[in-house]
């Protein structure tokens, strides 16, 4: 018994010596660990405020190479500046990407935030972006339509951000550079397209508007003093002669491009990817976007056809047309006839925007800020002849600015251009524009977006984003009960939808695939049963522009797919309010990021 007991004690003496050796060596490890995690950790915070601070000198020198988007960003500390876009600006365009570049090689991605290793591959795109410009696409070359000087001066004339002297003065400054801008212009401009010397013609004389007679009695009936007003004077004679200049120099080459030929519009392929890749950051080529949207379209036709085929005795006493599109078009047809007088269109957008509002609200579908101001007005000259209706948004630095809903007066249309018009923007679709762009559309994300904690993502957002929510709040309007689920509104619905997804088959097939304008009409006119004036308007805006018509499809359908995901994962927990404020957090980021952040 005591051998026993001894050995026991012997035993749990070697037991308690071992297990104090292993807590002691077990206490080492933890402290070791404790204190390379704390490195660490300090390591990755001293990283991030790095970042930070990086990020906040990046923008600050970002705004001295681009000081007219900062106007538009809202931030006025160089609105007097007028870039003359000729080689030197895009010298020192190349010199700071190349600088920034490499102040971003030396950061550990790894030890940045998830929110800042966004804003990262943003700035980062945004680098790639205005290189490529630069020394591969070379729009500068090639399309007339990006010089012009409105723009700067509506923004510094129409908001009243400072007091009126103050924004007067800088608008003396900025006229300074106008005859050099212009001269820069012409100096750059070589084998044009015929469309974009058009496009710049029209939206040149728009320049008027804006460099005005009432700009000058603004300037004339102000506090500045005579000094300043003579320089005005002097400035503005020679700017508005520059622009004559210009706009004649312009004439003459639409002459000799219209008997001599003039490059294509159509970029092709390669420079489609890669501003594909750029512009929408969709994680998929721009090809098979294209095949998705085709395969899209057809399902949408099969929807449409079920409602026409509930809806045919109630407006037709006709047997239905065997073929389903011809069905489906002959009623949209007698439904387009509803629509509002030519001139109360405009009118007509601006009463209804209180209606979206208060659904909005009592169905408690996002939080709507009544102190940020909505403005709809008729579409500035200078804006026109590209789209019929826009959002101008002001930027982060100015979130208490305005919003201006600009929709086009169809004053200078004839009746049959007028009346296809208003038939496309019916009764029905007139509404679901203003979901788009207004309430909760465009307008509501923008004010968000200004929101965000992050400048990079408020500033450098997504195309495919902004224009994804726009068409996503669409569906999701009728989803929760716009529009009394009546049927007719969703057959519209469904037509204004299939012609987001046409957009993208139609940009992709113009530009890649050699489409001429009669297949692009026979598709969006007998496929996508739109009016003859929308068909041509949209062929026009597919000349003018590449990639931007694929936004609004890509990011719908990343936007949808990924509430789905969340639905499907809360089930009874999701809440829809919750998941529209908590999306639009993140600022205008890509949704391949805002997916990540919000798993």
């Amino acid at each position: 018994m005591k051998k026993h007991a001894l050995s026991l004690l012997i035993s749990a003496a070697l037991l308690s010596t071992t297990a104090c050796q292993f807590n002691t060596s077990n206490a080492d490890a933890n402290s070791t660990q404790a204190a390379n995690i704390q490195a660490t950790q300090t390591n990755s915070s001293q990283e991030q405020q790095s970042f930070n601070r990086f990020s906040d000198q990046f923008i600050n020198d970002f705004w001295k190479v681009a000081p007219t988007w900062a106007l538009y960003s809202g931030y006025h500390k160089y609105d007097g500046q007028l870039l003359v876009p000729d080689d030197a600006s895009r010298q020192a365009t190349l010199e700071f990407v190349a600088k920034e570049r490499a102040t971003m090689e030396a950061f550990d991605l790894d030890k940045l935030t998830q929110s800042q290793q966004i804003d990262y591959r943003l700035v980062e795109n945004l680098l790639n972006s205005l290189e490529w410009q630069i020394n591969e696409f070379k729009s500068w070359q090639w399309d007339p339509s990006i010089y012009n000087v409105a723009g700067g001066f509506a923004q510094i004339i129409n908001e009243d951000f400072a007091p009126l002297e103050q924004r007067l003065a800088s608008v003396i400054a900025r006229l300074e550079n106008v005859p050099a801008y212009y001269q820069a212009a012409q100096a750059n401009i070589s084998n044009p397209t015929l469309e974009h010397t058009q496009l710049a013609i029209q939206q040149n004389k728009g320049v008027y508007s804006v460099l005005s007679d009432k700009l000058a009695e603004q300037v004339a009936e102000s506090g500045l003093t005579k000094a300043q007003k003579t320089l005005f004077n002097k400035r503005l004679k020679a700017a508005t002669a520059a622009v004559a200049d210009h706009i004649e120099y312009l004439t003459k080459l639409e002459t000799k491009l219209v008997k001599d030929g003039a490059r294509s519009f159509r970029i092709g392929e390669k420079l489609y990817e890669q501003k594909f890749a750029l512009d929408i950051q969709a994680g998929m080529t721009a090809k098979a976007l294209y095949k998705k949207a085709v395969a899209e379209k057809n399902h949408i036709q099969q929807e449409m056809a079920k409602i026409t085929q509930q809806l045919w005795p109630k407006y037709f006493d006709t047997p239905m047309p065997v073929d389903a599109n011809v069905a489906t078009r002959q009623l949209i047809d007698k439904l387009s006839s509803k629509h509002v007088a030519r001139e109360d269109f405009v009118k007509e957008v601006r009463a209804q925007i209180p209606a979206l509002v208060d659904f909005v609200n009592q169905h408690e579908l996002i939080t709507l800020d009544p102190k940020k101001p909505l403005v709809v007005r008729e579409t500035p000259e200078y804006m026109r002849g590209f789209a019929g209706a826009s959002i101008s948004a002001p930027g982060p630095y100015d979130k208490g600015g305005n919003t201006y809903y600009n929709v086009t007066p169809l004053d200078d249309m004839d009746e049959a251009s007028a009346e296809s018009y208003l038939r496309e923007y019916n009764h029905w679709i007139l509404q679901v524009l203003n979901i788009h762009e207004a309430i909760p559309g465009h307008y509501t994300q923008l004010v968000y977006s200004n929101e965000s904690p992050s400048m990079i993502k408020s500033l450098f957002g997504n195309g495919a984003m902004i224009e994804g929510w726009a068409v996503y709040t669409e569906r999701m309007m009728l989803e929760q009960g716009y529009g009394d689920f009546e049927p007719e509104m969703w057959l519209m619905y469904y037509k204004w939808n299939l012609r987001v997804i046409c957009n993208t088959i139609l940009d992709y097939s113009i530009q890649v695939l050699d489409m001429s304008k009669e297949e692009a009409l026979d598709l969006m006119m007998n496929q996508a049963f739109q009016q003859r004036a929308e068909a041509e308007g949209k062929w026009r805006r597919a000349t003018l522009s590449q990639v931007q018509l694929t936004s609004y499809y890509s990011g719908f359908k990343e936007i949808y797919d990924l509430r789905e995901a969340v639905k499907q994962k809360q089930a009874d927990e999701f809440d829809l309010k919750q998941f529209h404020e908590t999306f639009l957090s993140y600022g205008s980021s890509p949704v391949k990021y805002i997916k990540q952040m919000m798993e």
